[in-house]
């Protein structure tokens, strides 16, 4: 019996962890890890308290058809699987790990395509000194035959070196003004 390696063990454990979402559009599961060891678990839903899409039966982002990379912050009732598994975890433990993170996108029942961070997570990655990010990608990286999709890796450090904050093209920032 051949084992599953490690990067596509916890990318099939944030495949569960992305069950648990509350979107309606797209399911995203994150896990942190480090030193081999499952640090926090986050997936995309509303914050605590609040009404949750599914339970809503409606999505703002469809309602107002904001494209896809766009109007997070202003037009998402969710937090991030991303932010959430950060939020639950403690810096020290984050310090030099990894993040996987898996999508589902439920309108065409497949994985989510060409899948990527926002830039509001990129920051928080960033200030999290996660040292990389694992991304299940069905078109992209590395192929694994067991699961039947690839994974690439994002080095957390290109994003410092490549700083690309005040891109007038870069999504959240299209409309930013000083």
């Amino acid at each position: 019996m051949e084992r599953l390696p490690k990067p596509f063990y916890y990318l099939e454990v944030a495949k569960q962890v992305a069950s648990r979402s509350t979107c309606l559009s797209k399911q995203y599961g994150a896990v942190i890890v480090k030193d081999d060891r499952i640090i926090s678990t986050g997936y995309n839903g509303a914050p605590r308290g609040r009404i949750n899409c599914c339970d809503r039966g409606t999505c703002l982002r469809e309602v107002l058809d904001i494209p896809r990379g766009f109007g997070y912050s202003e037009n998402c009732a969710a937090v991030h699987a991303e932010q959430n598994a950060i939020i639950f975890a403690s810096y020290a433990d984050m310090v030099d790990s990894e993040l996987y993170l898996y999508g589902w996108d439920l309108k065409r029942n497949a994985m989510v395509q060409a899948p990527n961070i926002c830039k509001l997570c990129q920051r928080m990655i960033i200030n999290a000194d996660i040292r990389a990010v694992i991304i299940a990608d069905p078109d992209n990286g590395v192929p694994n035959a067991q699961v039947g999709y690839g994974a690439r890796t994002i080095i957390v450090q290109d994003w410092v070196n490549n700083d690309d904050s005040y891109d007038p093209d870069g999504g959240d920032y299209a409309n930013y003004r000083v």
